[in-house]
């Protein structure tokens, strides 16, 4: 991504104050809007999952942790819904937003490094999709693979009743191409620090829909 990006910039309860370029929003925390989709799907026995993709190991902030299904920054002027270009950029996904329901927003602050301060509002969405991962296009540049995992798994590792979860996915085969399916062991420290309150959201309004 360029630095000469443009973000809307924000007070945490969502009042404009303006516009500001990428760096300068993460060198001073200043706060600004993403959209976030996650992927879900439920198996025969009604369990539902979730896709977490594999961020690529030369991102700038929490390379190679698991990761929200697609997220994206929304550039200065956009709306929440023009996020939905995030889907076909990162997953090959071209669907309209309307088959897309909004879970809500949730404002979060991460300090990933010493010169960089996030805080966003993130804008949240799910959508249905039991597509085989291997039938994904994922954008090689921005991840490096995609993995189930059981949202029953999810939250007993974020409790503390289990200490890993296993779970299938796919990742790039950079010496072959393509994608190669495996099975996975992950601990929570191999998943992006999302806080409570927006797994919380997240996972109460799943149970509520679905």
């Amino acid at each position: 991504m360029s630095e000469t990006e443009l973000f809307d910039i924000y007070t945490k309860d969502m009042k404009k104050l303006g516009t500001a370029p990428r760096q300068e929003v993460h060198a001073k925390g200043l706060w600004h809007q993403t959209f976030h989709c996650w992927i879900m799907k439920r198996d025969a026995q009604g369990e539902i999952y979730l896709l977490f993709q594999r961020r690529h190991p030369n991102k700038d902030v929490f390379p190679l942790l698991l990761d929200t299904s697609c997220a994206g920054h929304l550039q200065a002027g956009e709306d929440v819904k023009d996020g939905i270009r995030e889907l076909k950029e990162e997953l090959g996904l071209a669907i309209p937003v309307e088959d897309l329901t909004y879970l809500g927003k949730v404002a979060q602050e991460h300090f990933p490094s010493p010169d960089v301060i996030d805080r966003e509002v993130n804008h949240v969405f799910i959508y249905e999709n039991e597509q085989s991962l291997l039938d994904y296009h994922i954008q090689t540049e921005e991840l490096t693979g995609l993995y189930w995992v059981s949202l029953q798994a999810l939250q007993e590792l974020r409790c503390g009743t289990r200490d890993e979860l296993s779970s299938e996915g796919v990742y790039v085969d950079e010496d072959n191409g393509g994608l190669r399916e495996e099975q996975a062991t992950w601990r929570l420290t191999d998943f992006t620090p999302n806080s409570d309150e927006y797994y919380q959201m997240l996972f109460d309004r799943i149970t509520s829909l679905f």
